[in-house]
């Protein structure tokens, strides 16, 4: 039996899957975080963050400021475990928001594992990509630099650890490289899987749209540049005078997860509508917000175009998904999105900015849907193939902290 420690702010997040093998194997899982979910056979423990009575009045000391006052917390909630008499053979940590900082002054001995989900970085990827955000004072670099702070004292730390795409792992400082893996989270393909009989019914509106309806669907965690609404937002207008007949389905929240708000306060739903909305017909645009998993792959199993637009940064899962629910996905020529996505091939890309490719794309997959289903087949198979959380990336994850040899 191994004993192993998850770390994350938001437990699960990406280790639900693997910490419940891993505990359905017999091995001892504890899970730290501020904010947890009960994950079946695993000990879940939380802890408070005391936010500093004095922050630092500098912005670009602030940002590393409160991943210390996290990481110090989570130390504190590691010596509560090791006073009881916890002693991991394993710690898996994300080290985004601190919490990887002091895991080997508590457990010198123990093998720690980070996921390296992203390294900021001022070239190739998502800062000053979109010119319309971009910053030109040199103090967005300085807190840029500063940003990674927490993250390379965890890659210095740790004895390994993974990234979820082959791009993400480029971005790890060469210096480190060469002990983390890449390794996806996986996806349920046998739940992510094409219906040809799924339906949604829009309770404002009363429409209810099926498999086979002109249906353009796009998902975020929440409607923000970063996953490029603000593209999406502006090619609709064209698009649905084009299409009369499609219907524009739009998942996700109104809070920003990557990026700043919008200037002068409010969403960027807010914003965006009032930009392009008197130009859009109401009746055929439906914010659906956050909805549970089983109406979010609902919705992508009506979908005749699936739209998916991001800076290069995070690949999202909803994107693999959609490949698996089958979806047509036209999506940015952007990494890692041309990781997963072969244009012509199992998908179709388009420059981020370039919003009359956008909606000409999209016209013509709604023009001749047939055309495209080889394409949309095609996608599922590469998900099952490459992506598999049953098959392929949980035994994977499970070999990693384990410590397993030939997981490399």
């Amino acid at each position: 039996m191994t004993r192993i420690l998850f770390i994350h702010q938001n437990f699960p997040g990406q280790f639900g899957h693997v910490a419940e093998a891993l505990a359905d194997a017999g091995h001892e899982v504890v899970a730290l975080g501020t904010q947890t979910r009960q994950v079946p056979g695993v000990r879940c423990l939380g802890y408070a963050v005391r936010a500093p009575a004095q922050p630092s009045q500098d912005e670009a000391v602030r940002d590393f400021e409160t991943k210390v006052v996290r990481g110090l917390a989570c130390a504190r909630a590691m010596e509560r475990l090791r006073a009881e008499g916890f002693v991991p053979d394993v710690i898996v940590a994300h080290p985004g928001w601190g919490e990887a900082l002091f895991c080997k002054d508590i457990w010198p001995q123990a093998r720690l594992l980070v996921f390296a989900e992203f390294f900021y970085g001022a070239e190739g990827s998502d800062f000053g990509f979109d010119p319309e955000f971009a910053s030109p004072h040199p103090a967005a670099l300085h807190r840029l630099r500063l940003k990674n702070t927490a993250l390379l004292h965890a890659y210095a730390a740790a004895d390994g650890g993974y990234a979820p795409t082959v791009w993400q792992h480029s971005r790890i400082p060469a210096e480190y490289r060469a002990r983390f893996d890449v390794a996806f989270d996986g996806i349920d393909t046998l739940v992510a899987s094409p219906d040809a009989a799924a339906w949604v019914q829009l309770r404002r509106k009363g429409a209810r749209l099926a498999a086979g309806d002109e249906v353009i669907t796009f998902v975020n965690r929440n409607l923000e540049p970063y996953r490029g609404f603000h593209i999406f937002m502006r090619a609709l207008p064209e698009l649905l005078r084009r299409r009369p007949n499609a219907h524009v389905l739009i998942l996700g929240g109104n809070d920003v997860s990557y990026g700043a708000k919008p200037a002068g306060g409010g969403t960027w739903r807010e914003k965006l509508l009032a930009e392009v909305g008197a130009a859009l017909p109401s009746a055929r645009v439906h914010f659906l917000g956050r909805v549970p998993y089983a109406d979010y792959l609902r919705v992508l199993q009506v979908s005749a175009c699936h739209v998916y637009l991001t800076y290069p940064f995070v690949l999202s899962w909803s994107c693999v998904e959609a490949m698996s629910a089958g979806c047509m996905v036209v999506g940015s020529r952007t990494a890692p999105v041309q990781e997963v996505i072969d244009h012509g091939q199992d998908g179709l890309l388009v420059d981020f900015f370039n919003i009359p490719a956008l909606v000409q794309q999209v016209c013509d997959v709604l023009e001749d849907p047939k055309k495209y289903l080889p394409l949309r087949q095609r996608a599922r198979v590469k998900v099952v193939e490459r992506y598999d959380l049953r098959s392929r990336c949980l035994p994977r994850l499970v070999d990693l902290v384990l410590g397993k040899q030939g997981a490399n």
